[in-house]
């Protein structure tokens, strides 16, 4: 981990063709080419990394990003001034960025490491703070993600070692590698890309019993803390009601991808799926996370019509424009939009995401680019769950829904996305907040924050031992109810909004006596005191 002394920031090339060249010596860079006066200005600094990423990109400055650590800050306004002919804008990372952790197979947004995976643009990973997450932990081989999916391989060196096959699966297509490696494949070693709680084992099972859940029931019973479910039926059963009752009384949370059919196929969400739709399960469907605005990409078909694709916090795969007119607010495109209803909890990216099953298979290097699939989306939030439940294995079963949604990006303020208010849950995971959270709750010198959330439903139980908890610009109304308890002081901050209706209700207490009954399991306890 690099000290916490050294200024991180990016700057930008005029053009793709530049690419200084270093040498290292004693693990810092000297400027190796034959510019001299760049080689005057990088003589006066200390350089530990100077290097090209993907990240914090777009299409107008994709391949001219650089990504450097020095021991002064003043080095970015040196080359904006000085070397202006070769670098054009740039801006200091915060300190609070730059909590990070990224493994050796982190694909080609790396910063921080040098990745020696897939050559993968992994930015939805970037997106959902994944590297915030593994600064606190990267998950614990004692912890079992149950993926209820289909086959995995597990000679394979992201699977092998960690994986029990307790029934075989008849989906041979490839499925289950895919979910498998976005919960949980293997990181750090150089090959594929991570899972997101990647030193976490898994169990793996086939599904079919609908009724029943006999095959979750069985993961449940052999300890796994989470099952994802990347697959649905149409019917519902009391039965299975019952069983995902009982798993969730065993300690095992489940997490389900909501459906691939559009807002339009499903009636604008009267027609829901099992088992994301029962009670106690996680339900999980799709949003885009990529350009910042839609004039980041814009593009236009053969009939003129302008349109865009991947677009921050908007639903579904595509928006266009009302009368083709790019001066007014955007519009998403309802057969775009992966199943939505009352039951969705949270939303997580597909389009764009690495396709683990070519590249085990075929050695490809793809994404999914044009469909969305939420068997893609579910594993992501299992294996955030993982993390969560590694970090504070005493983490309470009924807190996690709590965290991950009270952590999620609001999109309610997304005028495209009002047409779908109160069917696609509390906007989009992120990883990092979410474990980061876990990791304040239990600490006693930390603060936790609940913001920028509006709540009108659902039940939130929470309980911190942390210096104190404050709600700010939250709001928890009408239906929502939240039973909060921490050992030392509540504070309610501006534009806090607690006016539950008859249905729901607000319980907040300090209890001094709170004691934790287990300490957190860091990756390594030192990082967090350089």
């Amino acid at each position: 981990m690099l000290s916490q002394e050294e200024t991180w920031f990016y700057i930008r090339a005029k053009d793709t063709v530049f690419n200084p060249d270093f040498t290292k010596r004693n693990d810092k860079l000297i400027y190796s080419g034959t510019d001299e006066n760049l080689k005057n200005i990088l003589a006066n600094y200390t350089i530990r990394t100077f290097k090209k990423t993907l990240r914090n990109t777009n299409k107008n400055n994709q391949n001219k990003t650089f990504f450097v650590i020095s021991d002064k800050k003043t080095l970015l306004d040196d080359l904006l001034l000085n070397a202006a002919n070769y670098f054009k804008s740039g801006e200091i990372i915060p300190e609070k960025d730059r909590k990070i952790f990224e493994p050796n197979d982190y694909g080609l947004t790396s910063t921080i490491g040098e990745n020696t995976g897939a050559k993968a643009n992994l930015d939805y990973l970037d997106f959902l703070g994944a590297p915030k997450a593994w600064y606190y932990t990267t998950g614990s081989k004692d912890l079992f993600i149950g993926i209820s999916d289909g086959i995995v391989d597990t000679t394979n060196i992201d699977f092998k070692e960690k994986t029990e096959i307790i029934r075989k699966s008849y989906v041979a297509n490839g499925h289950g590698y895919s979910i498998s490696a976005n919960a949980a494949a293997q990181g750090d070693n150089g090959y594929g890309i991570p899972g997101i709680c990647y030193d976490c084992s898994i169990y793996s099972t086939t599904y079919g019993h609908f009724k029943d859940l006999s095959e979750v029931m069985e993961l449940s019973n052999l300890g796994a803390k989470v099952v994802n479910c990347s697959w649905v039926g149409s019917k519902y059963y009391e039965s299975a009601q019952k069983a995902i009752n009982q798993i969730k009384d065993n300690g095992t949370l489940i997490v389900a991808a909501a459906g691939n059919k559009n807002w339009f196929e499903l009636e604008k969400g009267k027609k829901v799926y099992y088992p994301a739709s029962y009670d106690n399960v996680i339900s999980v469907s799709s949003a885009m996370y990529r350009n910042e605005s839609p004039f980041d990409d814009l593009r236009r078909e053969e009939n003129g019509n302008y349109y865009a694709e991947n677009v921050r916090g908007y639903l579904g795969r595509t928006i266009g424009f009302p009368d083709n007119d790019t001066l007014r607010n955007p519009i998403i495109h309802p057969v775009s939009v992966a199943a939505l209803n009352k039951h969705v909890d949270i939303l997580a990216p597909t389009v764009g995401l690495f396709r683990n099953s070519q590249f085990i298979l075929k050695d490809e290097i793809l994404t999914y680019s044009e469909f969305e699939t939420t068997s893609g989306a579910a594993p992501l939030v299992s294996g955030t769950i993982g993390l969560m439940l590694s970090l504070s294995p005493c983490l309470p079963i009924d807190e996690v829904e709590s965290i991950l949604k009270m952590t999620a990006m609001n999109i309610d303020h997304i005028e495209a996305n009002k047409q779908f208010e109160g069917n696609y849950g509390a906007g989009i995971l992120q990883i990092g907040d979410a474990v980061e959270m876990v990791y304040k709750m239990f600490t006693e010198n930390e603060t936790v924050t609940i913001d920028n959330q509006n709540f009108s439903r659902w039940d939130f139980k929470l309980t911190t031992y942390s210096e104190k908890t404050i709600l700010k610009n939250q709001k928890f109304t009408d239906a929502a109810t939240l039973d909060l308890t921490t050992k030392n002081k509540i504070v309610l901050s501006e534009n806090t909004v607690l006016k539950p209706n008859t249905e729901g209700s607000i319980h907040l207490k300090v209890d001094p006596t709170l004691e934790k009954e287990c300490e957190l399991q860091l990756r390594d306890p030192s990082i967090l005191k350089k």
